[in-house]
């Protein structure tokens, strides 16, 4: 069974939608967005305790506070490779960026090869089915566009810009 829930973002946002299967979140995002693609929206509208855990997760995110009350997220086909970059993605700081090529290099690193393609980085953080609390509104282009934001680009330069608000 999947569940769905509607969050009001504050003004000038989209609203989200967030997905359940009863205790994990399995999807965020925003409203009539293109990952709205990635979602089920023929699902039952119920009020669950993950999603009270979300709305609370946001609520603190757009008031500048990070919670550490994060919701238990339940990512489905998470391969080695998305998982890897998620967990980059989840290590760029409040108010900060980084690019795809700058991911791309870390993994190369990390994994002792000499190259990673950029291309396939940006391919694993279109996939993320949880903005916002995996932040890949935090990816940028390298020449410090903003490219690739599933959610629009409209959010992602209001939700870059919340963030530079309460990082100084």
């Amino acid at each position: 069974m999947t569940y769905i829930w509607r969050y009001e973002t504050p003004e000038g946002f989209d609203d989200m939608l967030m997905n359940s299967d009863g205790e994990h979140l399995a999807g965020l995002w925003f409203e009539g967005s293109d990952d709205e693609k990635k979602h089920k929206l023929d699902a039952d509208e119920k009020r669950l305790p993950i999603f009270e855990i979300t709305e609370k997760w946001l609520d603190d995110y757009f008031t500048g506070k990070l919670s550490s009350d994060i919701p238990n997220i339940k990512t489905e086909n998470l391969t080695p490779f998305r998982r890897d970059v998620f967990e980059i993605m989840k290590k760029i700081p409040f108010g900060e960026t980084s690019t795809y090529g700058e991911i791309a290099r870390t993994l190369a690193r990390e994994r002792g090869i000499f190259k990673m393609s950029a291309q396939a980085v940006g391919g694993a953080v279109g996939w993320n089915p949880v903005c916002i609390i995996i932040p890949c509104h935090r990816v940028i282009g390298s020449d410090g566009s903003l490219t690739g934001y599933g959610g629009g680009i409209r959010n992602k330069e209001l939700l870059l810009q919340h963030e530079r608000k309460y990082s100084t």
